[in-house]
């Protein structure tokens, strides 16, 4: 009897440890937003609206939002949101984040599109959680086609 049950323990443990280590997708975000907000100071504040589309077969429930935005490399825009919801499986929502970009970031910016260097591209990377869920993008701006409407 003991032997039996140690066997249907040592089942039941290596089930759940593999529904734990099952590999989910990570979430696709990408901005489709920008608004302003009320800024101080020397930050400047924007509402980032987030389409977060999930690939998995089961829902991403969350209570909670951090988003790191960079630009060429440096640190541009941060926030955080303690908005809660649930992203259905194989489906999107829009959540929105409050984030703040500091005035030096903003200059230090400005400074290297005027440093005289020649740049076409400008590229950009996004990271954050949704909840637990990790996620990250990136891509870049070809700035002679936002200019002249080519592409």
């Amino acid at each position: 009897m003991v032997r039996a049950s140690t066997l249907l323990t040592a089942a039941a443990v290596t089930l759940a440890g593999c529904a734990w280590l099952q590999r989910t997708d990570p979430p696709k975000v990408t901005v489709v937003g920008v608004e302003p907000l009320a800024g101080a100071g020397l930050e400047a504040r924007m509402q980032l609206r987030l389409r977060v589309q999930n690939p998995n077969d089961a829902p991403i429930e969350f209570n909670g939002i951090s988003v790191q935005l960079d630009v060429q490399d440096k640190s541009f825009a941060s926030g955080v949101s303690n908005q809660s919801g649930t992203v259905p499986a194989f489906g999107e929502a829009v959540v929105t984040v409050p984030v703040t970009v500091s005035v030096w970031s903003i200059a230090g910016q400005a400074m290297g599109l005027l440093s005289g260097k020649a740049m076409d591209k400008v590229t950009y990377a996004m990271h954050g959680k949704l909840g637990t869920v990790r996620f990250q993008s990136q891509g870049e701006l070809n700035i002679a086609e936002l200019t002249t409407g080519d592409k």
